[in-house]
């Protein structure tokens, strides 16, 4: 289990604080495949995005789970999913944004995961989504802000409870470095 990673002379101890991985956590829209995917890179760790690996693993797109077999299928398939990459040892998981409802899912992440949560305003939200097709959540709505308000006020609690809380409201590099500072606090 090599809970040490080392890249470019900066050491990030995952063992340090007795956490296996890092998951990222918030509302669709907030960045967290863009942001786990560069910071995978950043700690040569792995990345996981839920999402896609469900898509793979059943061979279907999130969409057309939702519409063939509802949204409840789709829950117990996202449990199974989550559950499995969150005992992985050092990688970056991008968990789906209601994936944080599952009580079993918090859990283990509470137990197993470093978690960072991207907060992000609804009205970026909005204008980062208005051209996605890919959200069963918001697509059949003509009132997507109110959805997405629903969906936060549903959720934060649980976000809010996150490792660290980072807003994401600007550029990825921005973001990037401030989540690489904090990273540098569990550095050995």
């Amino acid at each position: 289990n090599l809970s040490r990673i080392r890249n470019n002379n900066y050491m990030f101890n995952l063992a340090s604080i007795k956490k296996k991985n890092i998951c990222i956590i918030g509302l669709m829209g907030s960045g967290k495949s863009i942001i786990g995917k560069d910071l995978s890179k950043h700690l040569d760790f792995r990345f996981y995005d839920t999402d896609k690996e469900i898509e793979l693993n059943t061979k279907k797109s999130i969409n057309l789970i939702f519409k063939e077999e509802g949204e409840t299928h789709f829950r117990k398939i996202e449990e199974k999913i989550c559950l499995e990459l969150l005992a992985y040892d050092n990688c970056v998981i991008s968990l789906g944004g209601g994936s944080i409802i599952n009580k079993k899912i918090r859990k283990l992440i509470k137990l197993n995961s470093y978690s960072i949560y991207l907060k992000v305003k609804i009205d970026n939200l909005l204008n980062r989504l208005k051209s996605s097709h890919k959200r069963p959540l918001i697509n059949r709505s003509q009132n997507k802000k109110e959805i997405l308000e629903n969906l936060y006020k549903n959720r934060s609690k649980f976000y809010e409870k996150s490792d660290l809380i980072i807003n994401n409201d600007f550029d990825k590099f921005t973001v990037l470095a401030e989540i690489k500072s904090k990273l540098k606090l569990y550095e050995k």
